[in-house]
């Protein structure tokens, strides 16, 4: 019977038949996975028929099916992209925008079509010394894109398209990967840091952590140990910084303190207590970095410049002349200015019945009046000894119903804990971490116990 159809017919009924079977072979079920596969028929000219090859499974992963050497219809190539050549240069203080096009050969003309693109290429005009610009163009020296790397994470690319130049963000995430460190203060914090192969710029955040709790210039003692795992970033398979510091503990002076980071699910990130407590207290300790505290908090000293028994209601902190002052907590500036023996002094209200004074200030930050709303931690002024001073120093008061309190021991309140609908999903995501942690801290003291 087959002998009654034209070879052609038969030819073209082959093929149809074939691609149904192998269509049917290949279409998902629920233990294989495939991709969807487009096949174009030329009925005039058949070259030959597809490999009917079947995906299998293997160690539990699918494998896709074997690609076919051979082509039903031959179809259009695609014009291959233009091959392009970049020229680089340097921002350096100074470079305009205009003068680096006219390096590269280009005319304002040009210029002025690239920031008029689409996209984000408007962008191209803010440059910064440090970065780079690099120019591409084509075998007729034609310019194809602009690619402006601003760091080693983030760049701007403009492509010429056929309707006129368009710009886009580029921005690469680094591959994060947990460390981990642990040291015993022997000497100093920084000292332990380094030992511990920490930068100075993390062992200040470790410090700022644990900063409510503890008075690192002043409660510090040997034999102080602390152990964190952090984020270490790498681009490319290279080390480009730290990143945050996921959980840490410190031990001061016998007592305990573990904190561990949590994101909550508006983004807001944050260190608590295992418990859920946060680590912040509604005020810094300290409002300034100091060298010494050179004055402290008595009712009944002899003042050294009026040479009489006048109470020091605060705390004196001696730093160098223009040494940032901090806010200690958030609140309002209810006085600005001049103020007596106080010299430059400022008063913030912190809800209806705590106060916070500093003074002997060398001057305000930019835009701090009366009246102000400010954070915690914003700075407000500088230290400096104007008013009855002997010396640069911050005079700091810390006053509850209009009473004075030390500074040092007063007790702080805390921030807000984490909030009960959201416990479940605290405990959850950090339970995770604080057992990361503490496998870390394992194999430490078993290291440090084969060691010794």
């Amino acid at each position: 019977m087959f002998k009654t159809f034209p070879k052609a017919h038969l030819a073209i009924a082959v093929v149809v038949s074939t691609l149904v079977g192998a269509g049917l072979m290949l279409s998902p079920s629920t233990d294989v996975e495939a991709g969807r596969m487009s096949v174009s028929l030329d009925l005039d000219t058949v070259n030959s028929t597809p490999s009917n090859d079947t995906p299998t499974k293997a160690s539990g992963k699918t494998l896709a099916a074997a690609p076919t050497e051979t082509t039903l219809a031959t179809a259009p190539s695609r014009t291959p992209a233009p091959e392009l050549h970049w020229s680089r240069y340097d921002i350096k203080r100074g470079d305009t925008l205009s003068g680096l096009f006219k390096q590269a050969g280009f005319n304002d003309g040009l210029m002025l079509s690239v920031l008029h693109g689409s996209g984000d290429a408007n962008k191209l005009e803010r440059l910064y010394a440090g970065e780079t610009i690099s120019f591409a163009t084509n075998a007729k020296n034609e310019l194809e894109a602009v690619k402006l790397q601003r760091s080693r994470l983030r760049s701007l690319r403009i492509d010429r398209e056929d309707d006129g130049f368009v710009g886009k963000k580029v921005v690469r995430e680094p591959e994060a990967r947990t460390t981990y460190a642990q040291a015993t203060i022997t000497n100093s914090l920084f000292g332990a840091g380094q030992q511990a192969g920490l930068t100075d710029k993390l062992t200040m955040e470790l410090a700022g952590i644990f900063g409510w709790d503890i008075d690192f210039a002043l409660d510090i003692r040997k034999g102080d140990r602390f152990s964190l795992a952090y984020e270490e970033l790498y681009l490319d398979g290279e080390k480009i910084d730290n990143g945050k510091i996921l959980a840490a503990t410190f031990n001061n002076q016998g007592q305990n303190y573990v904190a561990v980071l949590y994101t909550d699910k508006d983004g807001n990130s944050d260190y608590y207590t295992p418990e859920g407590r946060s680590m912040r207290k509604a005020f810094l300790r300290t409002p300034v970095d100091f060298t010494r505290i050179s004055s402290s908090f008595n009712l009944h000293r002899k003042h050294p410049v009026l040479n009489t028994i006048r109470a020091h209601k605060g705390t004196d902190y001696a730093a160098s002349t223009g040494t940032p002052i901090q806010a200690a907590g958030e609140g309002k500036i209810i006085y600005a200015g001049r103020k007596g023996g106080y010299g430059n002094a400022i008063v913030i209200q912190h809800g209806y019945n705590i106060t916070t004074l500093y003074g002997h200030m060398n001057g305000f930050a930019r835009g701090i009046r009366s009246g102000k709303h400010v954070k915690q931690g914003q700075v407000i002024g500088y230290v400096g000894q104007t008013g009855l001073a002997t010396g640069p120093h911050l005079h700091y008061e810390f006053r509850v119903n209009g009473a004075p309190r030390n500074p040092v021991t007063v007790k702080l309140p805390d921030a807000a804990p984490i909030a009960k609908s959201e416990l479940a999903r605290f405990k959850a995501r950090t339970d995770v971490t604080l057992a990361t942690l503490e496998t870390y801290q394992k194999a430490g003291q078993l290291t440090l116990a084969k060691g010794e």
